[in-house]
């Protein structure tokens, strides 16, 4: 592989050292400056010195002062690191370090320098007038970025720049503007404060994939970089509970019946080879019982889900997240099932999506076609669909998520239609969403802060940072409601279809050879690992099972149980289960 990528990277330079020679033949050294100045990017969304100097300045290029240029010149390097919008300090810094090198060159003064050096910086109002705004801005940007990274529409970067914004292209998209406008208007309702947490929203179209509308942030059009940062494809963030119905999908698919219950207590230890225990907690430290699985999703229990992903196992919940829709790398680790991986927005639309189609995953579209300005068609998009689980198990997890709404953490996000959906909250209240579709239409919505506090940490939705502590079920159920009943208004109510009496797809058990009479009932063994010895022994005897101790190697809390045979499923009552106790 590093051979590999070595004669790549010498490739590479040659072929730039190719170019460089040619373009020398061809052109004047400040002609060549030119058509690099040009075509640069300098942040903010400009591309080109005239841009550029509007954008920070508002003024043409020619007219900038030596500071101005100076400062222009030094965010060439890293455009976002260096953002004077943003920090201030380091566009100060690479200015002062362009200005010595002009000194250095002859190219100013002592007295120009010292006066450039302590210009103040004097950027442009950070208001965009109306007249150079456009409607979905995130969605048009995202578009663009497309083109200008697919190797489809030209060989090079500079080729595909050319072609977009010297193409005269027609480019037939997605969205729908009514129902951008609809997203637009939930944000800015349910997040009126310009200083509070920030949003994204992506509503995608089931059956097509079709991409119709996309909130990436408040305003795009605010000045700085990190307005332009596309919250809904680019701003990752630690998913939370809405991570559940992944491995609630893989749970159904392995056999393991919802109605199967668990004990849910407020915290729990879970032994991990190699590692100390990992110590989960519901969110409150509130204790749930023994609840079935669907109760489990409804009241979205931590402990619960914990035990439910050792079961089906971390790798295997992240492979069928994956085929579901989730484009973001994803670690598989136990806590995963509580959102520790970080997702986009985007992501979390078209794997929820992929329920509302019932196991059949369509990937985002966001261009239809594109032609030339003489009307030969460039690229036309082809459907794609994968069956990526089946119809019942997606029935079900759909039925499951109804009751998350109708009688959980997400009744904010009722509907007047029949609605699936699940919340989620990480921890500190650092990031909180709300995923959720009916038949029509799925729309995932993250709500928090973009930017870092003055600590370096992400900012907490608590008080004094926001009014009350944010949760899913709050401000994403709320933007999700308001944008989902807009935009469904007026359609016909579509139900979903009934899921199967049941879905598991364990092997059917053999006939018995005993009589009826004596053939020994079954009863569902509760997964007690984690729990002290007292309380697994009385939930199994409460269930009708006997137990039997071992003391576990060392790693395992003393008293509490590291594992337990059978690990769960069903058998006869009355039988024995065995428990492995830590010392």
């Amino acid at each position: 592989e590093i051979l590999r990528d070595s004669s790549k990277s010498v490739r590479r330079k040659l072929q730039e050292a190719s170019t460089a020679v040619q373009l020398e033949r061809r052109y004047s050294k400040d002609r060549i400056l030119e058509l690099y100045l040009n075509a640069i990017y300098f942040g903010s969304g400009a591309y080109g010195i005239e841009a550029a100097a509007h954008q920070y300045f508002d003024k043409p290029a020619p007219e900038l002062s030596v500071a101005e240029g100076a400062l222009l010149a030094g965010l060439i390097q890293s455009p976002s690191a260096t953002d004077p919008f943003d920090r201030p300090d380091l566009a100060l810094d690479r200015r002062h370090l362009v200005l010595q090198r002009m000194r250095a060159n002859d190219m100013i003064t002592d007295a120009e320098q010292l006066w450039a050096d302590n210009t103040p910086l004097a950027l442009a109002s950070s208001v965009v007038p109306a007249a150079e705004r456009y409607r979905a801005a995130f969605f048009v940007e995202t578009v663009k970025q497309w083109i200008l990274d697919d190797e489809r529409f030209g060989p090079s970067a500079q080729a595909r720049r050319d072609l977009l914004f010297g193409g005269g292209l027609r480019i037939y998209t997605t969205v729908d503007l009514e129902l951008q406008a609809h997203a637009e208007a939930a944000v800015q309702a349910v997040l009126p404060n310009q200083s509070g947490p920030d949003a994204s929203l992506v509503a995608i179209e089931g059956s097509t994939g079709y991409v119709r509308a996309m909130v990436g942030g408040r305003d795009f059009f605010g000045r700085g970089g990190i307005a332009k940062l596309n919250l809904a494809t680019q701003g990752a963030r630690q998913a939370g509970s809405s991570f559940k119905p992944f491995v609630l999908a893989e749970a159904i698919t392995q056999g393991i019946d919802p109605q199967t219950r668990l004990p849910a207590p407020s915290c729990i230890a879970i032994p991990l080879r190699g590692a100390p225990p990992w110590k989960p907690c519901n969110y409150g430290k509130e204790s749930g019982g023994t609840p079935s699985i669907v109760d489990g999703t409804v009241h979205s229990y931590n402990t619960l889900y914990a035990q439910l992903m050792m079961q089906v196992g971390p790798q295997a919940a992240m492979d069928l997240a994956t085929r579901l829709g989730i484009r973001s790398p994803l670690e598989a680790v136990p806590a995963a099932v509580l959102g520790s991986n970080v997702v986009t927005a985007m992501d979390m639309a078209a794997a929820y999506s992929s329920f509302a189609n019932r196991g059949v995953q369509v990937p985002a579209v966001l261009v239809t076609r594109i032609t030339r300005a003489d009307g030969t068609v460039l690229y036309r998009h082809e459907h794609q669909q994968t069956k990526v689980l089946e119809a019942g198990v997606a029935d079900t997890v759909t039925s499951i998520l109804e009751q998350v709404i109708q009688r959980g953490t997400g009744t904010r996000a009722e509907l007047d239609r029949p609605a699936a959906g699940k919340t989620g909250t990480t921890d500190d209240n650092k990031d909180a969403w709300f995923a959720g579709y009916t038949p029509e239409l799925t729309t995932a919505v993250w709500v928090g802060f973009p930017v870092l506090g003055p600590d370096g940490q992400l900012v907490r939705m608590q008080p004094p940072s926001t009014p009350v502590r944010v949760v899913g079920g709050l401000y994403p159920a709320q933007i999700w409601q308001r944008f989902m009943s807009a935009a469904l208004a007026g359609r016909p109510v579509t139900a979903f279809p009934t899921p199967p009496s049941t879905t598991t797809t364990a092997a059917p058990t053999p006939p018995s050879t005993a009589s009826p009479s004596t053939a020994p009932e079954l009863a569902t063994v509760p997964v007690v690992v984690g729990l002290s010895y007292v309380e697994a022994a009385e939930w199994l005897q409460a269930a009708g099972f006997r137990t039997t101790v071992v003391t576990a190697a060392k790693g395992v809390p003393r008293d509490i149980v590291g594992a337990q045979d059978p690990a769960g499923g069903r058998a006869p009552q009355e039988s024995t289960v065995t428990l492995y106790v830590g010392r």
